[in-house]
């Protein structure tokens, strides 16, 4: 896990990459890579690559980066970890490849060197790189399928600049920093900034899923290589019906698979284990896969202590049972505080979430560790959220008014500005959007609804920002092709809540204190095979996971009231009158808005 930095002058007003600015982009990242960093310039100075590393796999100096093969061909600088490197490295070996060190990195290379830019169909893991390609003069940028690790770039159309943060790329002078109208709208209708969109005009994120092609002349080949719809639908391949124990044992194989490769490091792994059913069936999953030693860590807080919200007894519980070498992490509202200031310097894009992550990434760190392994994404893929039955139930109610949607229209015309003394405005856009599945899920997770912006941002900004994100056409393709309604759901929800808020949460706030997370639950070989039972008739939800360990968890965790991962915020922010605007976190939205964009700018 690392922090990657990359400046290419390309087209026939080539200029010389500024060491300097290179290497200040590179040092903003620290944190990311607190362990070793390094730098490469070509002999013409027009592409240079720099790097700052936390050291996962093979921690020896000969696996620093930038790295090269023998020949000098290529350069690479990579943020990430591929968990099927070492059947790749066999592979390759047997191609004729000779390795130097015991790294993923070096993998990279040689799976270039053998398949080119397609190597991206051979990766499972959370990367994101830069590739120079002396021999084809270009360079190659790649971000994995779910977008678990970020990568931004600002292209002016004569010189790329790349990084691993909004933040490091602001070190330059070069970029355009004005106003993205679609980076600021989209902040305020989602809490947090949908890729590709950042705050700032000159700078973009290279989508989940996406491959960057530019050579020395300026040609460019954007390319996605993963779409999530595409592989979440499958043909019927059963001819019989799944029984009770074969759904358990396919379910089991493929999360023990997911967990068996996310294990993989040269230093010690710790789960997030909190009274939930994810985080405990990974924990008894890393158990029965033999971690050497298992590590769990928990969060408490007084505020919640002996209330159901409490995650401690159970999780407590939990870890006796698996023999862990446990640690709870006290938080209180004056620690919040405390780190008010240093958590506004880490949020890389203003988020409406995040907190949670960052204590309980603090944590892991002071206890030492530098790996841990999160639940994150076991919602979204066994339907856990309350969007799986609310979102189609609204949708088949309310359908028929997309054959008028002047009614809907209308409704919320004249409702809107009645509704938002009563209750919540979404409600005035029930008719208007409720019908589909994309109108609905913006309804469920969207912040404001659209037709507020404009109370408090600039007109012409709400037009353009809301026009360039063409938010509901983006989300009918999320799902485009899928037919049934928890894959629908399950599309809609990786690919805009979790794609865009909690991996990129998860990926500042742990960084933030030099931590890896790690996702099991994300996992595209997962996906897939939860995704064909679904296409054959079995539906797998929460349940069906926790059973998948032969050490059963606890009944109090199995009949435990889904509560979710959740820190006291709300109680905190309250007693602040800065914080109290409007409904729910609406308050927060801006107070994080207003920090983060002071702190950046």
């Amino acid at each position: 896990m690392c922090g990657l930095a990359a400046i290419f002058s390309y087209g026939p007003r080539v200029s010389q990459v500024d060491e300097e600015e290179l290497l200040s982009i590179r040092d903003s990242m620290l944190n990311r890579g607190p362990d070793d960093s390094g730098l490469w310039l070509s002999r013409d100075k027009r592409i240079g690559l720099a790097h700052r590393r936390l050291s996962i796999i093979d921690l020896t100096d000969s696996a620093s980066q930038p790295m090269s093969d023998k020949s000098n061909r290529i350069k690479i600088v990579f943020n990430g970890e591929i968990y099927n490197f070492r059947e790749l490295s066999r592979d390759l070996k047997s191609k004729g490849y000779s390795f130097k060190t015991s790294s993923d990195t070096e993998v990279l290379i040689y799976l270039y060197m053998e398949h080119g830019t397609n190597m991206v169909h051979y990766l499972r893991g959370m990367y994101a790189f830069a590739i120079w390609d002396e021999l084809n003069n270009g360079l190659f940028l790649a971000r994995d399928p779910f977008g678990i690790k970020p990568l931004y770039y600002a292209d002016n159309g004569e010189t790329i600049r790349v990084a691993s943060q909004v933040r490091a790329l602001l070190k330059s002078s070069s970029i355009d920093t004005s106003e993205e109208p679609a980076g600021h709208v989209g902040f305020f209708l989602w809490g947090h900034v949908p890729e590709p969109f950042t705050l700032y005009r000159g700078i973009r994120s290279l989508p989940a899923g996406t491959a960057l092609w530019i050579d020395a002349e300026g040609r460019k080949e954007n390319k996605i290589f993963f779409r999530l719809a595409e592989e979440m639908y499958a043909k019927n391949e059963i001819d019989k019906p799944i029984s009770p124990d074969e759904l358990r044992e396919s379910l089991r194989e493929a999360l023990l698979d997911t967990m068996s490769h996310h294990l993989i490091s040269d230093v010690p792994v710790g789960v997030f284990l909190s009274a939930g059913i994810d985080s405990t069936t990974l924990a008894t999953l890393a158990q029965e896969v033999g971690i050497d030693e298992l590590r769990t860590i928990t969060l408490g807080f007084k505020e919640f202590q002996d209330t159901e919200n409490d995650e401690v007894p159970l999780a407590e519980l939990v870890s006796r049972k698996l023999k862990s070498k446990h640690r709870t992490q006290w938080v209180s509202q004056s620690n919040f505080h405390d780190e008010n200031q240093r958590l506004f310097e880490a949020m890389d894009q203003p988020s409406l979430d995040g907190i949670n992550s960052y204590f309980v990434s603090k944590a892991a760190a002071d206890a030492g560790l530098k790996v841990a392994i999160s639940g994150m994404g076991g919602d979204e893929l066994f339907g856990g959220y309350p969007s799986f039955t609310q979102i189609p139930k609204l949708v088949n109610g309310l359908n028929l008014f997309n054959k008028i949607p002047e009614v809907g229209r209308g409704f919320r015309y004249f409702s809107a500005p009645i509704l938002k003394y009563f209750t919540s405005p979404k409600y005035a856009g029930l008719l208007e959007y409720g019908g589909t599945y994309s109108g609905s899920y913006l309804l469920r997770r969207g912040l404001y609804m659209p037709w507020e912006l404009p109370e408090f941002l600039d007109g012409e900004m709400v037009r353009e920002g809301w026009n360039d994100l063409n938010t509901l056409a983006n989300l009918n393709t999320t799902h485009s092709g899928l037919t049934d309604s928890r894959l629908i759901v399950s599309s809609l929800e990786t690919s805009w809540y979790m794609r865009n808020q909690l991996l990129r949460d998860i990926d500042w706030a742990s960084m933030s204190h030099s931590l890896e997370v790690r996702t099991p639950f994300v996992d595209v070989q997962l996906y897939r095979a939860v995704s064909r039972l679904v296409n054959n008739g079995c539906t797998p939800g929460k349940s069906n996971m926790a059973m998948s360990p032969y050490c059963a968890l606890p009944d109090e965790i199995l009949n435990r009231r889904k509560t979710g991962f959740s820190i006291p915020v709300h109680r905190w922010l309250m007693d602040d009158e800065k914080y109290q605007q409007g409904r729910g976190y609406r308050g927060w939205s801006h107070h994080v808005y207003k920090s983060v964009l002071g702190r950046i700018n």
